[in-house]
């Protein structure tokens, strides 16, 4: 009785509350047969005799998935048991994505998200322009006046993040934007509204995972030598595919400053092989045999020729 009435607290009133309730849960499903992957601890399979069930875990928000009907009714009676659990049936919405089934396949998109941060700003009835960005427009820390309220911007700019989920050609404009949460400038919002009139062309525009194709893991890899002129550091920016279907995107500024371009288009492709490293893992724990190797596209001469021969490492 003290067990529980402790375990209601944690939940319900301590800081701990999020790791209470992930060891209660977790604990149950182990129970259950379930094995907590090693590459994603939110992500909990279960394989046995060719059945296949599959569990993701995000707070109190669970994904099941498996190919086997009867299993996953037995998993869900099996929660009910242990949780008060709410039945939402086929999987339609998710944390603000929308999940759409056709003939050719599955679409993700975030358009009710899309219309609500136009709605909250004011840009329901602005202009569209075609374009995230400007070609060549550089931003930086001292031009323009601050900003009198910059939590105005934090919040445009983290919720832009999120909508990134679901559309890759908003992840450069919008990393370049949240290196300026601290102190945002009159230039930086400006850019913010180019990136939210770009959003009103097309809100429901989202990604396509085809039915049909290979599940072969292609990635490309490029690098922006010494964009940002505060630091003088470079950008690294890969997409990875698996088949046609995007899987994994992401920019982010390097750690070190580049010398050279090729050092920097090398040190994408190590930040990308990684990435395929963890998704060969993941894909094993999804029980999706990938045997062959993965291609890496990288657009350099010289740091594919280093990265090739191991002699010019140095």
């Amino acid at each position: 009785m003290g067990y529980n009435s402790k375990l209601h607290k944690s939940l319900y009133g301590l800081k701990q509350a999020s790791r209470q309730w992930f060891l209660k849960l977790s604990s149950a499903l182990k129970l259950a047969g379930f094995k907590q992957s090693w590459s994603d601890y939110s992500l909990f399979i279960q394989n046995h005799q060719g059945i296949f069930t599959a569990l993701l875990v995000y707070v109190d928000d669970v994904i099941l998935a498996g190919n086997n009907l009867e299993d996953i009714t037995k998993t869900k009676c099996f929660l009910s048991s242990h949780f008060k659990l709410k039945d939402m049936g086929q999987l339609k919405y998710f944390l603000g994505i929308e999940i759409a089934r056709s003939k050719h396949g599955i679409s993700l998109c975030q358009r009710k998200y899309a219309l609500e941060i136009l709605e909250d700003t004011g840009f329901l009835g602005a202009k569209p322009s075609r374009f995230p960005a400007e070609q060549n427009v550089t931003l930086t820390q001292e031009d323009g006046d601050l900003l009198k309220d910059a939590s105005q911007y934090r919040r445009l700019v983290g919720r832009l993040i999120y909508l990134t989920i679901t559309r890759p050609y908003l992840t450069y404009a919008v990393h370049i934007l949240s290196q300026f949460m601290d102190k945002p400038r009159q230039p930086h919002l400006e850019a913010a509204h180019k990136v939210l009139r770009y959003i009103k062309q097309a809100p429901g525009q989202g990604i396509l995972l085809p039915l049909k194709g290979s599940l072969e893991l292609r990635a490309y890899c490029d690098a922006d030598w010494a964009r940002c002129k505060d630091t003088r550091r470079s950008t690294t920016g890969y997409c990875i595919f698996l088949g046609h279907a995007p899987i994994s995107w992401k920019t982010k500024k390097q750690s070190t400053v580049s010398r050279s371009s090729a050092k920097a288009e090398y040190r994408s492709m190590a930040t990308t092989c990684c990435e395929i490293t963890w998704l060969q893992y993941i894909l094993k724990d999804l029980n999706v045999k990938h045997e062959q190797l993965a291609k890496l596209f990288c657009d350099n001469k010289v740091a594919i020729h280093i990265a090739s021969n191991p002699v010019f490492h140095e």
